[in-house]
């Protein structure tokens, strides 16, 4: 153990040494600019001024250094050199730039066996993770995380304008409540660009405190126009922790996603591996989220204890029988040495699938997903290292994709179907509404598409039925749930046009208006929104108010 932290501690100095920018990365950088100005392609420039150690400039040296010389008046701002520079343009094409932080080490009351154990890190997490190592890096101090996160954005050339917040690690609703408000104000604080950058988590050391309420609710409201406004704030957590209470909590800390481990829909398979909740609870949560107006994440892990590939493809087509998830991340299984699950293979009781047969799995269920659900990840970011046996790819995404095109088959989730770079021309989209049932509620995803089957912005709108969940909150009495509005396209700083882009032509307007008829045709009192802090002023110019919990418009 102790050398494996001096081996990461050693990476982590490297990593800032390599960060560093030295005179001779300025003057390299200074000349690559002039090249690439003049018509020169990015990565030719890069590669004509070698460094005195025989190594080549980043991106994000040469973006760092143009950031440098247009803050002291040496060169004019250039939005379209600084877009041919931008170091990974996907990240920012979903209409957001996401920041993701990591909450501190927490007993955690999970004990599956499929979970790696490291007392430096929240339950679920290894040290080494990309995500996890900047977590660590900073001491888990939310603040410090954001900060570092939008500064290492905007010299990679990524807008900051509209953040969502990404608070990860183990189970968010066992950590204690005067914490959570802590995380979450020094985060929204961090957007602000307020605050002291040194304050101490107060809970260390110390029992339980009344949670400040006023003071976060006040940093809150400034971020509603913050040079970084908060469009989305998620957390993750087990589906046993989902009650009416913890919902209108979750509402008063801001949060608008909530992530779920579902892991298994088959409880033999919940039980063999010590899951300690059963299907039911899983659906009793989700109802009880969707009732909320929350966009549902759940977590779906192939290859558990118990499992096979024909199994696992009946447990994934459970995922639409009521559940329908908005977006889902896939983790199949990986068998780490630091798990409960590595003595099972050890006694021959547990066999990792190969990738061969992973990947067909996965091309197979990809096929099926429906068009109102995203697909974010299909592989944990875990190094191959720690990987005992089976699969240690984690470019499993395009092998997927490309084991579906040799089939002849293509996947439609949103994250294949956004616009992305492509041109929008408003008058040729067409308005879809896909309508599908969930528990509890009549599911509505409004959308416009490209006639190339592109989607270029959706809104999901929730009617409830009868039978769905009560949650004592006075907001949504009588009331239609838009649950989300999302257009695509590159990141936009509020307020900003582009030739052509998704972003900013009215898409977000003509879908309320449509939400809007729809569920006044359908009877209902009122519109009540799950607006994320940031987004507030959007619906407040659009005719809603301010309830408790949510934006209302009465209909």
């Amino acid at each position: 153990m102790a050398n494996y932290t001096i081996e990461i501690l050693e990476r982590q100095r490297l990593w800032r040494e390599r960060k560093a920018l030295t005179e001779a990365k300025r003057q390299a950088a200074r000349n690559a600019l002039q090249r690439i100005q003049q018509g020169e392609d990015v990565m030719r420039a890069l590669r004509a001024f070698p460094l005195p150690d025989g190594s080549f400039l980043s991106k994000a040296d040469l973006i760092a250094v143009y950031h440098e010389m247009v803050a002291r008046g040496e060169w004019p701002a250039d939005e379209a050199l600084l877009e041919r520079l931008r170091l990974k343009p996907v990240r920012t094409l979903s209409g957001v730039t996401t920041v993701t932080v990591l909450t501190k080490p927490y007993p955690c009351p999970g004990k599956c066996i499929f979970c790696p154990t490291d007392v430096r890190m929240p339950k679920s997490y290894l040290p080494d993770e990309p995500g996890a190592m900047r977590g660590l890096e900073h001491g888990f101090d939310p603040y410090a995380q954001v900060r570092a996160r939008l500064e290492a954005l905007r010299m990679t050339g990524h807008p900051t304008e509209k953040i969502e917040l990404l608070i990860l690690g183990g189970t968010w609703s066992a950590y204690r409540r005067d914490y959570q408000a802590w995380f979450v104000r020094r985060c929204f604080e961090a957007l602000n660009e307020e605050g002291d950058p040194a304050e101490p988590d107060p809970t260390v050391n110390h029992p339980p405190q009344p949670v400040d309420l006023a003071t976060l609710q006040a940093v809150q409201q400034r971020n509603e126009t913050a040079p970084h406004r908060n469009v989305g704030l998620v957390i993750e957590t087990r589906p046993d922790e989902i009650t009416a209470e913890e919902i209108r909590w979750l509402r008063t800390l801001g949060v608008t996603k909530v992530q779920l481990g579902a892991q298994s829909l088959d409880d033999r398979i919940l039980a063999l591996n010590q899951r300690g909740h059963d299907v039911e609870t899983t659906r009793r949560a989700v109802r009880l989220l969707r009732a909320a107006g929350f966009k549902i994440v759940l977590h779906w892990m192939p290859n558990l204890l118990g499992a096979t590939p024909e199994s696992d493809r009946e447990d994934f087509a459970r995922l639409w029988q009521g559940l329908c998830p908005d977006e889902i991340k896939i983790y199949p299984t990986q068998l780490l040495q630091n798990t409960e699950l590595y003595t099972f293979w050890q006694r021959g009781e547990y066999q990792p699938y190969t990738t061969e047969q992973l990947i067909d799995l996965l091309a197979t269920v990809k096929a099926t997903i429906p068009p109102y659900c995203r697909v974010n990840r299909v592989i944990r970011d875990i190094p191959s290292t720690h990987v005992v046996a089976g699969n240690r790819r984690t470019s499993l995404r395009q092998d997927v994709l490309r084991e579906m095109e040799r089939r002849g088959q293509r996947c439609r989730c949103i994250r294949c179907r956004e616009v992305r770079e492509e041109p929008v021309q408003p008058q040729v989209l067409e308005f879809q509404d896909l309508t599908y049932p969930a528990d509890g509620a009549e599911e509505h995803f409004l959308s416009f598409v490209t006639p190339q089957d592109r989607l270029a912005g959706f809104l999901r709108l929730s009617l409830p039925q009868e039978n769905a969940a009560d949650l004592g909150i006075a907001d949504l009495a009588g009331a239609a749930l838009i649950r989300e509005v999302h257009v695509y396209g590159q990141s936009l700083p509020v307020g900003a046009e582009r030739q052509g882009a998704a972003q900013h032509i009215g898409l977000g307007t003509r879908l309320l208006q449509e939400a809007e008829a729809l569920a006044r045709a359908r009877g209902y009192q009122r519109l009540a929104v799950i607006a994320a802090v940031g987004t507030r002023r959007y619906y407040l110019e659009r005719g809603f108010y301010r309830g408790s919990l949510y934006l209302l418009k009465d209909l």
